[in-house]
């Protein structure tokens, strides 16, 4: 069994580093920035954890946010461009548990996690793993052992082949934890 919490998550986006310039306030997921901004340099997240996309539509690139203030994300987390969609992550208390598998479709070695992974070779021997079974919880894989490189946000839900995802192939998984928020 999961439950999610949702809390009023806010966050405020400025055109210009350091804060500056015009501003829009989010409260929930938003597809396409570019009605509201022309770009998004920096930003102050009041509440709540959020996925940022370097494109529209949640395509590109992601990176995680929590409560915090980012005045320049872009050298930050070395994004190329500005932030052009985001979506909230709901809270979730409760327990943490995925399957993940070495091969597409769920095959190959399976394991099942119900915690932080930092390296799958170094606990399962297993060199990458690239289809999953997030069945609670919301999670940030990683393409690089002890949380490192590109990452991308997993809800519950099954995810049996990575290739439509650039390829990736993840050696790293952390759970989203409510203490985050």
């Amino acid at each position: 069994m999961f439950s999610f919490l949702y809390v009023t998550k806010k966050i405020v986006f400025y055109e210009d580093r350091n804060f500056q310039g015009r501003s829009y306030e989010c409260m929930g997921d938003c597809s396409d920035m570019s009605s509201y901004l022309s770009r998004c340099h920096s930003c102050r997240v009041e509440s709540g954890c959020w996925m940022m996309y370097d494109n529209p539509n949640y395509m590109g690139n992601q990176y995680f946010f929590k409560r915090g203030e980012y005045a320049d994300h872009t050298s930050m987390f070395g994004m190329s461009n500005s932030i052009r969609s985001c979506r909230m992550i709901p809270m979730h208390r409760g327990s943490y548990r995925m399957r993940i598998y070495e091969r597409e479709n769920f095959g190959g070695q399976m394991y099942e996690l119900m915690d932080d992974c930092d390296s799958c070779m170094d606990r399962y021997r297993m060199s990458h793993c690239q289809s999953c079974h997030v069945m609670d919880g919301h999670w940030l894989m990683y393409e690089q052992p002890h949380y490192r490189g590109k990452m991308s946000y997993f809800r519950p839900g099954e995810y049996r082949n990575f290739s439509n995802m650039g390829g990736m192939r993840f050696m790293s998984m952390r759970r989203i934890m409510d203490s985050w928020y």
